[in-house]
């Protein structure tokens, strides 16, 4: 996407690279909710079978979870394909450009809200199916976030930050679990493996 689709976009669209980034950050943010999704798996199966209600609103959750990155994902995949393959500069790029930031904003402060849910255990819903009404994912599909500083998405309040910028010099994923540590950890904060 960076050496080839991004510097072909630029040309056919007469825009300059710098102006493309919403497309980089889309991916980053499909990539790093895919890593959320995939360890909501293993949530979910260690969930108690006597907690009905929990499972309920978690299957819905994840439901939800993944149905909003699908979206994204054909968004950034297929639509972006019309834009590739264009012969000159298309009208509506700036109409795409705001729907797929939109989307992205929209997907990550889903996952975001999502992984704030899981780490409180599912505390807004109680052992007799009721809701709570103070609880902290009772905003998980919309409302606004800590936005991009604030902890979230596949990381916890134990690994300094978000994994979102992966690339950057202060994380190192772990190669047996994709888990975003601190740059400092010898041993992945996730799985407890060697770096």
């Amino acid at each position: 996407m960076l050496t080839v689709h991004l510097e072909k976009l630029s040309d056919i669209q007469c825009q300059p690279e710098s102006q493309l980034k919403f497309i980089t950050e889309a991916w980053l943010q499909i990539v790093e909710c895919r890593r959320v999704l995939k360890w909501t798996y293993a949530y979910g199966y260690y969930l108690p079978e006597h907690e009905h209600a929990k499972r309920q609103f978690f299957e819905y959750l994840q439901g939800e979870a993944e149905s909003g990155l699908e979206r994204l994902h054909q968004c950034a995949e297929k639509e972006l394909q019309v834009y590739l393959n264009a012969e000159g500069p298309s009208k509506d790029f700036n109409e795409f450009r705001t729907k797929l930031a939109g989307l992205t904003s929209v997907t990550r402060n889903y996952f975001e809200n999502l992984v704030r849910a899981l780490e409180n255990g599912l505390s807004d819903v109680d052992s007799h199916g009721n809701c709570s009404r103070t609880g902290s994912s009772k905003s998980v599909g919309g409302g606004t976030s800590k936005g991009r500083g604030g902890k979230g998405k596949g990381s916890s309040s134990r690994s300094g930050g978000s994994s979102r910028n992966i690339d950057d010099s202060s994380h190192w994923s772990c190669e047996h679990c994709t888990f975003a540590n601190i740059r400092l950890a010898t041993v992945c904060q996730m799985c407890q493996q060697r770096r």
